[in-house]
């Protein structure tokens, strides 16, 4: 694990998401032009599969329909779009970058103009919303640098700072996922001594490397991978202990939706029939700080999280 500059390491130091008063101290997303304040209230990431083989089966390779689902995201609740081209499941095979980016640009180029015809659903929705590319190919990101995106959502786990580079060219936010080996291979093998240290020291290392590849500190979001090379039991520890994880000091992205986890605690196969365990996950996400969550059904996020504020 390499170790941090001193100045970045005088930074985790001293970073307190709570002030003196104990009031929640502003915590600011830079993407591109718009700086959010996600302290308060968190963001609800839609979730958009431009790919015919979601575990959700939620996807359509059509980017009419895609156009269309997101601006009825947008009137659902959704703060961030985040568009795909390939599923992440590890049972399908890898597509190219080549396809991959036939899938997603035509949207890129069309989501502003699309934007136009959404209205969010209420005065507390982030509007217009954040664009979110899922790739982890840099190939695809370079591809995509013109349309453009807000965040990139990058699963790789950033074996390099290649992506981080190319966010910086446009300001866009990064989204660093915590996972091992390489994406669309399985991983349950994996194990850990505690996932705890291991997913503080991955965050230091990969933000820090991150950072010295020109983003700035409040452009990065960090993700602990629930159900990526992690077994259940290390899935419901960084639940529970969530907590240690905000306290690093950048904006948590919880991505429960509909989760093996959950379907393996409940004894419920299908994903879709997940969705009650989705919503105790998002609940408990919101009470232990998480600023973000990445959802296929929006209303049941935008319900649950607005009732946690509204109980606060």
């Amino acid at each position: 694990m390499n170790l941090m500059p001193s100045k970045l390491a005088d930074t985790f130091a001293s970073f307190t998401t709570r002030d003196k008063d104990n009031m929640v101290a502003p915590q600011l997303l830079k993407a591109r032009v718009r700086r959010v304040d996600v302290s308060h209230k968190p963001l609800i990431m839609g979730i958009l599969n431009i790919n015919d083989d979601s575990f959700s089966s939620d996807g359509k390779i059509d980017t009419d329909w895609a156009l269309s689902r997101a601006v009825e995201m947008v009137a659902e609740g959704a703060d961030i779009i985040d568009v795909g081209g390939e599923s992440a499941r590890t049972n399908r095979e890898a597509i190219s970058g080549k396809e991959e980016l036939r899938r997603i640009r035509p949207f890129l180029e069309k989501f502003t103009m699309a934007m136009d015809a959404a209205s969010p659903r209420d005065s507390g929705q982030l509007f217009p919303p954040l664009l979110s590319l899922n790739t982890w190919r840099p190939e695809v990101v370079e591809g995509a640098l013109n349309p453009g995106f807000d965040i990139l959502n990058d699963m790789s786990a950033l074996p390099d700072d290649t992506n981080a580079r190319l966010c910086s060219q446009i300001g866009a936010a990064l989204l660093i996922m915590h996972s091992r080996g390489e994406p669309k291979v399985r991983h349950t093998h994996v194990t850990y001594p505690d996932i705890l240290s291991e997913l503080i020291g991955f965050f230091r290392e990969k933000t820090t490397m991150a950072m010295r590849a020109g983003l700035p500190r409040e452009s990065l979001i960090i993700d602990p991978g629930i159900d990526f090379a992690k077994q259940v039991e290390d899935n419901l520890l960084i639940f529970r202990e969530l907590k240690k994880i905000v306290a690093i000091g950048f904006p948590v992205l919880l991505p429960v939706s509909r989760k093996s986890v959950i379907g393996r605690v409940l004894g419920i196969e299908k994903p879709a029939d997940r969705d009650a365990g989705t919503v105790a996950c998002i609940v408990a996400g919101c009470l232990r700080g998480a600023s973000l969550f990445r959802v296929h059904n929006i209303p049941a996020a935008w319900s649950a999280i607005r009732s946690v504020e509204a109980l606060r």
